[in-house]
């Protein structure tokens, strides 16, 4: 299996906290999350601004990883949402960071993780989450379609992760309402900005466009937005800054 392939299926296997029927209680009586989608129609640069402490590919990213100072750091330099990394062993992630999170900031908030269940959009919708993630590559059509619908039903928006004109036709095709590109390939974390200059004009009308990764500096926002993007995802090159607010004030400026 390749990477993508192996964390997805870790993911699928791993234990859970709460039970479905917990998990429900839970949410009966939350109000309804910061609108997600609502962050990209407003005609600003929206960045979506990703609290990420490693990745399978470039190992630890930010070893002073304190998500109660980055959130609010980032939410002050004008992020228009932000996505928190779930997966605990590639990424060293945690459904408490967005817990903690969601309890500092006013933002919409992500749940960026290798989802196939409903249990998993379950978890974001009880752990604050305005959005959840689902990556085409891993999901069939008719899995993409159910787990869409049931994210929806509990209030929870979608960005849906394409990486070629096949997937970005099979989520159109399916009710997506949210598509980004992303420019790293999750089988082998090889990095391409011209994937994602390529596809963005393959998302349908109507459907708000996402340029995710391998963003570094204003230049490539001003190309991406050229090419039709509504939103944009950066984390490595925020988490390696020192002054990750700072960083995003330059994509911003």
């Amino acid at each position: 299996m390749n990477i993508l392939e192996t964390i997805t299926a870790k993911r699928a296997a791993a234990d859970h906290q709460y039970t479905v029927q917990e998990l429900e209680k839970k949410i009966e009586n939350l109000p309804l999350p910061r609108s997600f989608a609502e962050a990209f129609r407003n005609g600003n640069i929206s960045v979506i601004a990703e609290l990420k402490k490693a990745s399978p590919s470039k190992g630890l990213i930010r070893p002073d990883f304190h998500p109660e100072i980055l959130a609010p750091m980032l939410e002050n330099a004008g992020a228009a949402a932000l996505s928190v990394l779930t997966e605990p062993e590639y990424f060293l992630g945690s459904l408490d960071y967005l817990e903690q999170v969601h309890k500092l900031v006013k933002l919409p908030l992500l749940r960026k993780d290798f989802i196939t269940q409903e249990i998993q959009i379950l978890e974001a919708r009880a752990a604050g989450a305005s959005a959840v993630l689902l990556i085409a590559a891993v999901l069939s059509a008719e899995k993409f379609r159910s787990l869409h619908r049931f994210a929806k039903s509990i209030g929870l928006d979608v960005l849906c992760e394409s990486h070629s004109r096949e997937e970005i036709g099979m989520l159109a095709e399916n009710g997506a309402e949210i598509i980004g590109v992303n420019a790293r390939n999750l089988k082998d974390f090889h990095v391409s900005q011209d994937v994602v200059l390529e596809n963005l004009s393959e998302i349908p009308s109507g459907i708000i466009r996402i340029a995710e990764s391998g963003i570094r500096n204003r230049e490539d926002i001003r190309t991406l937005r050229q090419a039709g993007a509504d939103g944009f995802l950066i984390g490595e090159a925020l988490m390696r800054e020192s002054d990750p607010g700072a960083k995003l004030r330059e994509f911003l400026a």
